[in-house]
């Protein structure tokens, strides 16, 4: 039960292979815990003198970026990834504060115990936020939005920082719902509600549709949930690739992902596919500085740092190669990603092909706790 009302199974259609239409699956309980606005609430937890003024964790130098801010500085518009000179711009009093990572871990694995208390099925998706199947909990609750309550409750109480939280029957309503009403609150989206809160949202909304994505699909005439459920299978995987399949489930609400509590992360990387093959060495060094980019505002977000960097490249003839660099130390800055980066790309100098992808990845990761290997979706 999701929330005060009993819910019964219901009929999904198939999401992948063995699963049949019209086969009945038990309706499940997922739980999306995200904390809020965890680094910088974390530095004005810890440094009252920063409490009610507009924080940004992160580098101000020019190439810095912000990892984290705090509500205050949100208002101004300010926001995770924003550069931090746009930053400072934006808001003149805000105070720039450099990460502590291993802080931050110790806090994650601290709230990453509350949820063990409830359910040994937690999928961490970065230090700050994590799915949870409380479906059968260990304190045998019989509603999720009461778990959710009593986590975040616990939360606040053994740390001194607010989560939000988003209930619903599978993982993208959950992830979904958890936005509703940050910060330090939670939304619930139950089977009933479900296909409708979907249908009405514009589809830049949804998790895992990216800015890019969100244009083309404007471009073919799909502007909400609504626009998206009326497009075939066909159609959207032609336009989408692989991706159109879960287009197509998401936009009726159908999401049969589970909760796996025992993903190991391997990798971390980004790659961009141009629109017009790239030649020479100065247009491709250009062209990777937004991918790096990419990479290491994940890394400043999550604290995951690796000591291999692989190059990846793809000729306009779609052969494919990697090149890698395994550094004594971790990565440690952006520049020392770019550095690796750029030497990699120097040595396959002179190529006879132009390049239509290039990507960057980080592994041999400091890390073995975390979800698994990640592919960060890059567009232009």
């Amino acid at each position: 039960m999701l929330g005060n009302d009993q819910s019964q199974p219901r009929n999904l259609p198939p999401s992948g292979a063995g699963e049949q239409v019209g086969m009945p699956e038990p309706q499940r309980r997922i739980v999306h815990v995200d904390l809020d606005a965890f680094y910088a609430s974390v530095e004005q937890r810890d440094y009252p003198e920063l409490r009610g003024k507009p924080v940004a964790v992160g580098g101000s130098r020019e190439r810095g970026v912000v990892a984290a801010a705090s509500y205050e500085a949100r208002r101004f518009g300010v926001r995770s990834a924003m550069p931090s000179v746009t930053a400072q711009r934006k808001c003149p009093e805000l105070t720039f504060v450099k990460p502590r990572f291993d802080v931050y871990r110790e806090v994650s694995r601290q709230i990453r115990e509350i949820f063990y208390e409830y359910t040994p099925l937690v999928e961490p998706l970065s230090l700050d936020e994590a799915y949870l199947d409380v479906t059968e909990n260990l304190k045998d609750i019989p509603y999720a939005t009461q778990v959710a309550r009593e986590i975040r409750a616990k939360i606040r109480q053994e740390t001194h920082l607010t989560a939000s939280a988003g209930i619903s029957y599978n993982k993208f309503l959950a992830k979904m719902a958890s936005d509703q009403n940050k910060p330090n609150g939670q939304f619930v989206i139950t089977p009933e509600m479900g296909p409708a809160f979907v249908e009405s949202l514009p589809v830049g909304k949804f998790h895992g549709i990216g800015p890019a994505t969100a244009r083309k699909m404007n471009e073919l005439g799909i502007f909400t949930g609504l626009d998206l459920k009326a497009q075939s299978l066909g159609f959207l995987q032609e336009r989408f690739g692989k991706s159109g399949t879960h287009y197509y489930w998401i936009a009726r609400a159908v999401d049969h992902r589970l909760v796996q509590p025992d993903r190991i992360r391997k990798s971390v990387g980004a790659e961009n596919t141009f629109e017009k093959d790239l030649v020479g060495f100065d247009q491709m060094k250009a062209a990777l500085q937004p991918i790096i980019d990419k990479v290491w505002k994940y890394c400043e977000q999550t604290g995951v740092w690796g000591r291999t960097v692989t190059l990846k490249v793809k000729f306009s003839d779609f052969q494919q190669i990697t090149r890698s660099r395994t550094l004594m130390g971790y990565v440690d800055s952006r520049s020392a990603l770019e550095q690796a980066s750029i030497d990699l790309l120097k040595m396959l100098f002179p190529l006879e092909k132009s390049v239509r992808l290039l990507g960057v990845s980080l592994s041999a990761l400091n890390t073995d706790d975390e979800p698994e290997s990640t592919q960060l979706s890059f567009e232009l």
